[in-house]
């Protein structure tokens, strides 16, 4: 079955896809509620982007406005063909996208590799297209990568995590790996999705530990910034 529950689980193809719109959703926010940072930019020199995916956003971007070294994060849709979707498109299937989380972040301060650590820990990369009850392909696990470092965090991390997984009785990880420019734009969510479990305390949310750790160390110590450099960034 294409359809469950009413929601799309095989990729829809470019053909397919619904048209979209040319002009960006109305009423994206300037500033992030929460870290009261520009949330579409400019932000300072040497910001480095990384695109996530990991189920609903609201739960993703929490996630990574939480951890040291970050500048922003704002809730979006990626790697589809449908320019501008909606909320209600993206749903449907019928954009291509996956409901992503744009997080800008202080290479100085964090690493991919610290990132990509609570990516691989707070939610099921082995189940495609779903997050518990959440099904379709606007679910998908996915990481857009913006530099090198980033490609090489991310094989690396899947590496490590998939054995982590596998000495546990897990199956294998689903989550589609490739360059953000390959992947398309990232479009910006409507104004409400924003930092949501901010505004929205006891919102829906189904990420949380998953159990198993990501090993740390996985790259060489030189591409890592030292753990005194981060503790004293963050000071």
């Amino acid at each position: 079955m294409s359809f469950l529950f009413g929601r799309k689980t095989s990729m829809v193809s470019p053909d397919e896809a619904l048209p979209g719109r040319q002009a960006q959703l109305p009423g994206i926010p300037e500033k992030h509620e929460v870290l009261g940072s520009p949330l579409q930019g400019p932000w300072p020199d040497g910001t480095q982007l990384l695109y996530v995916a990991m189920g609903c956003f609201w739960g993703t971007e929490r996630i990574f406005w939480q951890q040291p070294g970050v500048v922003s994060t704002a809730a979006g849709y990626m790697g589809g063909y449908t320019p501008n979707p909606t909320y209600e498109e993206t749903c449907t299937g019928r954009t291509g996208h996956t409901e992503a989380v744009l997080v800008a972040y202080d290479p100085a301060k964090t690493s991919p590799e610290l990132l990509l650590k609570a990516f691989w820990e707070n939610h099921d990369s082995t189940t495609a297209n779903q997050q518990g009850n959440d099904l379709g392909t606007q679910y998908r696990s996915a990481i857009y990568w913006t530099t090198p470092e980033q490609e090489q965090a991310a094989i690396a991390t899947r590496d490590a995590f998939q054995k982590v997984l596998h000495d546990n009785g897990f199956g294998e990880i689903s989550t589609e790996i490739r360059p953000a420019a390959e992947a398309g734009p990232f479009f910006y969510a409507e104004d409400y999705h924003q930092q949501y479990l901010h505004k929205n305390p006891a919102g829906y949310c189904n990420h949380g530990p998953n159990g198993m750790t990501c090993p740390v160390g996985i790259l060489r110590q030189d591409q890592l910034p030292s753990q005194e450099s981060v503790l004293r960034a963050q000071e």
